[in-house]
């Protein structure tokens, strides 16, 4: 058997995407012809997974022709990605509406791209990033601040369970962070197109190499908030409230989810009454208890959904969306009080940590509040704004889920990382443990995966620049994440025993990795509710 490496052949890696898209297409005309993702769930969340690995793999094309290493990766990403769609379909062919060995045609390409030997030959080749001067910059920027103040005091604050250091929410500040996607108009960076999205991405990326929980994280709160401003806020709101956001003046959390209701937002409960402040102006007392609001402690704001028609007890049009001033707390814990309205009614505001095993450093909490008393002017939307807060929440959560992809890559390059230069000093037997077929084969899959990612998230960024791409963000943050489990799995892995030990990065990095696939969207729901559907309302 010849050990010589297949060369790239883009051509033939895009003629088994195409292969695969087609057989992903009958299988989703089948779904929509036999009851859609509701009545086949299996076929709806494999189908979802299997049309994001095509798209991934088509993102990595026009990377693959910038480079034979470029092109290596893009082959063997193409490979991984038929040989995971064959699986989902074996034995399940008539559940998908097709004939059996549907893909047969492309097992040539994987025959030379699927050999240990190029596999392997990966793995030490993650491959550039090819970015312009300006991103470029970003991304040294973001590297060299998440290698200087992040990455030193990450294990700490992981293993102790404290709080985010104020440095970097400051030093975060400085850099202008949290102004990356507020409009130049109102104090931010942002001039629209490609660059923001892009530099978002890069951004999140780099600060999540350093630490999932207290850097790439971070960013993440002031922008679902931001992009519900710029959507949907009135000018006042505006102008008021988004230079604050930019400078971290204010930093907010977000109060969605609630203890019954998790991804199904539109039976949230949480109720915002009229009713005058103490001063007598126009205002909402908030009654109910929200959970797993990420930094409710330290935050100056939240940015809480709630209904506001009794009308309508279920329903996404029942609902609003407010910006909720409260102190500042610290650890584990809050208490806070307030003369809520004009009679005297004392408005409380309490919150408990929820201890988690991993993305520690923020914290998620149980926030209860009775009679919290709000501005009117709060109201995101102002008066028209009532019964939109559904509508509004949505335009933050999309461009988290692109957020979510980009700190799942920077987690997954960390942990590459670690392993590899693991494999380098450890030996086994004698030899290195990089000098071993199977070390290598995992390090080479971990580099086209990581990648792969990259690029779809560039891809994403780009499309979500021109107002598109809603379907892709689900897309991307369901296959990336999933990736992420494996890629640190099998980094902490190849550490061996000293890969569950917490003195070694990796651990914490495998258990920050599992959370990428329950937050910003289930992984369940995004496929069913969200890529499955709207696959399924696609034109045949």
């Amino acid at each position: 058997m010849s050990t010589e490496l297949a060369t790239p052949d883009l051509a033939g890696a895009a003629d088994v995407i195409e292969l695969a898209s087609s057989v992903v297409g009958k299988g989703v005309r089948h779904l929509a012809a036999n009851g859609g993702p509701d009545a086949q769930q299996v076929l709806a969340y494999d189908l979802a997974h299997a049309a994001a690995q095509v798209e991934t793999a088509r993102a990595m094309l026009d990377y693959g022709a910038k480079g034979d290493t470029e092109g290596r990766l893009a082959c063997a990403f193409a490979a991984d990605m038929v040989h995971d769609v064959i699986t989902r379909i074996a034995g399940r062919e008539a559940m998908w509406g097709i004939d059996v060995a549907p893909m047969k045609a492309a097992h040539p390409f994987l025959a030379k791209f699927r050999t240990p030997e190029f596999v392997a030959s990966l793995a030490e080749q993650v491959g550039p990033l090819h970015l312009d001067d300006e991103m470029q910059m970003v991304a040294d920027t973001f590297r060299s601040f998440a290698e200087k103040v992040i990455k030193p005091v990450a294990e700490h604050v992981h293993r102790h369970n404290d709080d985010v250091p104020e440095e970097i929410v400051q030093g975060l500040a400085e850099m202008g962070a949290f102004g990356l996607s507020v409009p130049a108009e109102y104090g931010g960076y942002s001039e629209g197109g490609d660059s923001e999205y892009i530099g978002m991405v890069v951004a999140t990326e780099e600060l999540s190499r350093g630490s999932l929980g207290i850097g790439g994280s971070l960013i993440t709160r002031p922008e679902i908030l931001t992009r519900a401003l710029v959507k949907g806020g009135t000018e006042e709101q505006k102008l008021h409230w988004l230079p604050k956001l930019a400078v971290a003046e204010v930093m907010p959390a977000v109060a969605v989810t609630e203890p019954d209701y998790g991804s199904d937002v539109a039976k949230i409960t949480v109720t915002a009454t009229e009713a005058p402040g103490p001063d007598g102006e126009p205002g909402y007392v908030i009654n109910g208890v929200k959970t797993w609001c990420t930094f409710g402690a330290r935050a100056d704001v939240l940015a809480l959904l709630a209904r506001t028609d009794p009308d309508r007890a279920k329903g996404s049009r029942g609902l609003s969306l407010f910006i909720v001033p409260k102190p500042r707390g610290e650890g584990h814990g809050f208490q806070f009080e307030q003369t809520a309205t004009v009679d005297g009614t004392v408005g409380k505001m309490e919150g408990r940590a929820i201890d988690t095993i991993g993305y520690r450093g923020m914290h998620s909490y149980e926030v209860a509040l009775d009679n919290w008393w709000v501005p009117a002017d709060n109201l995101v939307g102002g008066p028209e704004g009532v019964g939109k807060g559904f509508y509004l929440q949505m335009a933050g959560f999309e461009n988290g889920r692109l957020q979510t992809a980009a700190r799942a890559v920077g987690v997954m390059q960390a942990a590459y990382e670690a392993a590899l230069e693991y494999a380098h000093h450890r030996t086994v037997f004698g030899p290195a443990l990089i000098d071993y077929q199977l070390t290598q084969v995992k390090l080479g899959r971990m580099a086209m995966l990581i990648q792969a990612g990259r690029q779809f998230s560039y891809s994403v960024a780009r499309m979500m620049a021109k107002g598109e791409g809603t379907m892709e963000a689900a897309m991307v943050k369901a296959y990336v994440c999933k990736a992420a489990e494996w890629v640190t799995r099998e980094a902490m892995q190849i550490h061996g025993g000293m890969g569950y030990a917490e003195e070694y990065t990796v651990s914490r990095l495998f258990v920050d990795a599992r959370v990428l696939s329950i937050f910003e969207g289930a992984d369940e729901i995004l496929c069913l509710k969200v890529i499955a559907r709207r696959l399924s309302e696609q034109p045949a």
